[in-house]
């Protein structure tokens, strides 16, 4: 037997096993097997834009700022260095004779809903509301983390979730069913998750905790047998949520008994639980609700999964990846790459870049500029070296000569009045009002953090489990902007957020607005590269900015209607794909509908994207020198 034959192998080894044995491995917490050979193995992992919950790692920009770089061939290599990551770890945690939670190969990564709702929390986590551009990033995203440099095994496994129609509300989701339309559904909600099957071979689909028009996403016969499985083809393993299969009976109330619930999951294609459903399949064997060959089958595929990962052989090249790759020089210059090409400039009245600055005194203002965890979303690793939005301001501001001063103002959302009892609210307000005074430009650094839009039971908005029920900014941000403009001082006013927010005022009465996204280790530095001219901002909006909630439909309503730019029916304070530069650029339209870009003096890239009947259908990323020009061929109606 080769060893590249891997079902084979796996099916050779299932079969020396019992069926307790058999359905122990179809649990994410798989025990060893010492009679056998099997080491124990957890199945959760995850590398959303990192190597995850797992030590120090390089923290790269959310999933949503990667997504506004609009760069898939700086995401590929972002995501193999995500994997040379994980493999440096994985060789070294195996050396204990076994892998704990959030030590292995299986990422549960990338997330690839579509962001229908800026109210949703765990917006952050996808590619934005496009289901093309989701698809090319996650297309770009799974590559790199799968593939490398040895022909016989994978390089770590990738895992395409949540399937399907998932975009919250967080709070019901555990209940809910998303009622959807077939034009929705597959033109919106499966494109991506077709797509990216038919170009990069993912490993693995995670089923979401909802149903999905009457069906329970992990156990359902038209989304995994007849979609999944015959339409889209996918050869790889399921595995659902983390207690999604105990939800089968608890609140979806499709069963009656949680052996009815493991057992109409596992017959209808999903693999492998993460959760404490599948014991009771033993109970369901008995009943004869399910047979021993259709568990044997479902371990043998991830037996198969597990053997092309190399973990049972000596000669996976990827073993050699040493420890020292984590956090390397590589990486950082990598990540601050990334970083400054997710950074949307909104509004300039040319203001920046910042120049002659030279013995000026620049005031950093807000809640975000010193605040690390903005930096790094949700499902984040730890950097041990990370720059603050302030610390970055600094150091390039004492590279041209400038001064900096810095005032919090004000606590992110919370009255310091009203929380810390010493009355330290309006003195706050006042610190930052005196340092705009000494000012000759004001940086205002505002907006979220995750802990205000994130995942049930993450966020400190509990009433709602982590999804917004506004896009405007906490009133101790209004008050605290208000107090700055009112010093009539220059001010550049850069949102920090994972989602959408309502920058109605910052667009009207500051001089630039730019947004930025949960920009990773690097950010402060990465900022500091827009704001002071090191590099042109290229990064486009992956969502819709509107000016309320009052503008979209309800929140529960998974009709596309009126939602994204694709059927918004009214006029956004940002639209998708926006995003200005500083190069000056000028439009020809000539007989071969081409558009001639002209270069400034500042070198970066610049991203063309193509629309047919307003819709996204391409999108070029053009690396330029200085005055260099370029010819793309759009279509007129873009």
């Amino acid at each position: 037997m080769k060893k590249t034959d891997f079902a084979a192998r796996a099916k050779e080894l299932v079969s020396k096993m019992t069926l307790a044995e058999k359905i122990s491995q179809l649990c994410y917490t798989a025990p060893a097997i010492e009679r056998l050979g099997v080491p124990e193995y957890n199945w959760w992992n995850e590398s959303l834009h990192g190597v995850a919950r797992s030590g120090c790692a390089t923290v790269f920009p959310q999933a949503i700022s990667m997504a506004a770089s609009f760069d898939t061939v700086l995401m590929n290599r972002v995501a193999t260095a995500i994997s040379d990551e994980q493999r440096a770890k994985y060789n070294q945690y195996k050396q204990f004779g076994s892998t704990k939670i959030y030590e292995g190969l299986t990422c549960w990564s990338p997330n690839i809903n579509i962001f229908r709702d800026p109210r949703w929390g765990r917006g952050h986590e996808t590619y934005g509301e496009d289901p093309y551009l989701t698809a090319e990033m996650a297309i770009a995203f799974v590559k790199g983390l799968q593939e490398g440099n040895d022909p016989k095994y994978r390089k770590c496994d990738a895992t395409l979730k949540h399937y399907a129609v998932h975009s919250g509300p967080e709070s019901k989701r555990h209940s809910f069913d998303a009622q959807v339309n077939e034009k929705d559904l597959y033109e919106t909600y499966l494109y991506a998750f077709r797509r990216v099957i038919e170009k990069a071979d993912p490993s693995a689909v995670m089923g979401a905790y909802n149903r999905t028009n009457g069906e329970a996403c992990c156990a359902s016969e038209t989304l995994l047998r007849k979609i999944l499985r015959e339409e889209f083809g996918f050869q790889g393993y399921v595995v659902s949520d983390c207690g999604a299969i105990c939800d089968i009976d608890k609140n979806h109330h499709i069963t009656e008994t949680r052996a009815e619930s493991a057992a109409l999951a596992v017959n209808n294609g999903c693999e492998l639980n993460c959760g404490d459903a599948y014991p009771y399949l033993q109970a369901a064997v008995a009943a004869g609700l399910i047979t021993e060959e259709t568990i044997t089958k479902a371990v043998e595929m991830l037996f198969t999964a597990r053997f092309r990962l190399g973990m049972f052989d000596d000669d996976c090249v990827y073993d050699d990846i040493p420890f020292s790759v984590v956090e390397c020089k590589e990486h950082r210059e990598l990540n601050r790459k990334m970083a400054s090409e997710t950074m949307v400039l909104l509004k300039n009245n040319g203001i920046l870049p910042l120049s002659d600055m030279q013995g000026k005194t620049i005031a950093v203002i807000g809640p975000n500029a010193d605040a690390t965890d903005v930096l790094l979303g949700n499902y984040n690793g730890i950097p041990s070296r990370y720059t603050t939005l302030l610390r970055g301001i600094q150091d390039a501001a004492d590279t041209v000569g400038a001064d900096v001063v810095y005032a919090k103002g004000c606590h992110i959302f919370e009255n310091y009045d009203s929380t810390m009892g010493h009355g330290w609210g309006q003195n706050a307000v006042r610190d930052a009002i005196i340092a705009v005074r000494q000012a000759d430009v004001v940086i205002m650094c505002m907006g979220l953090n995750p802990s205000m839009e994130g995942e049930e039971g993450d966020a400190y908005n509990g009433a709602s489990s982590g999804d917004k029920t506004t896009l405007d900014l906490p009133d101790v941000q209004k008050e605290l902007i208000k107090a700055v403009l009112a010093e009539d001082v220059p001010t550049v006013f850069v949102n920090v957020s994972g989602s959408a927010i309502n920058l109605t005022e910052a667009d009207e009465n500051c001089d630039a607005v730019v947004q930025c996204f949960y920009p990773g280790a690097e950010g402060g530095n990465a900022l500091a590269d827009i704001l002071f001219g090191k590099v042109s901002p290229s990064g486009r909006l992956p969502v819709t900015f509107y000016h309320s909630v009052d503008e979209l439909p309800d929140f529960e309503d998974y009709s596309m209607e009126n939602r994204t730019y694709r059927y918004f029916s009214g006029t956004p304070l940002y639209p998708f794909g926006y995003g200005l530069s500083y190069a000056d650029i000028t439009e020809q339209w000539d007989g071969d509908n081409c558009t001639l870009y002209n270069r400034s003096n500042f070198e970066s890239g610049y991203t063309v994207l193509r629309y047919e009947n307003g819709v996204l259908v391409g999108f070029t990323r053009a690396h330029l020198l200085p005055h260099q020009i370029l010819t793309v061929c759009v279509p007129n109606d873009r």
